[in-house]
């Protein structure tokens, strides 16, 4: 599977904590996600991570991050 922008959502990372500045399923602002720097590192790696959104229970699948996005199995951008 190639990895295209569509399959991208950005993170910052703040201290030890990551955010997103918006939900991709519930669009709400700043989550602040129990996602883990060993997850990151796991997930820069290239090893599958799942992360559930805390604000709407979303799920959304980790292939592969850099240090700016998350590279997911599901169309993210450019959905009507």
């Amino acid at each position: 599977m190639k990895l295209t922008f569509e399959y991208t959502w950005p993170y910052e990372r703040m201290m030890r904590d990551i955010y997103l500045s918006e939900c991709p399923f519930c669009q709400q602002d700043n989550v602040l996600t129990s996602f883990k720097e060993e997850q990151l590192n796991l997930a820069q790696e290239g090893i599958k991570q799942i992360l559930i959104m805390p604000c709407c229970h979303g799920k959304l699948t980790i292939l592969n991050a850099d240090d700016d996005y998350f590279y997911t199995d599901e169309k993210l951008r450019g959905q009507s």
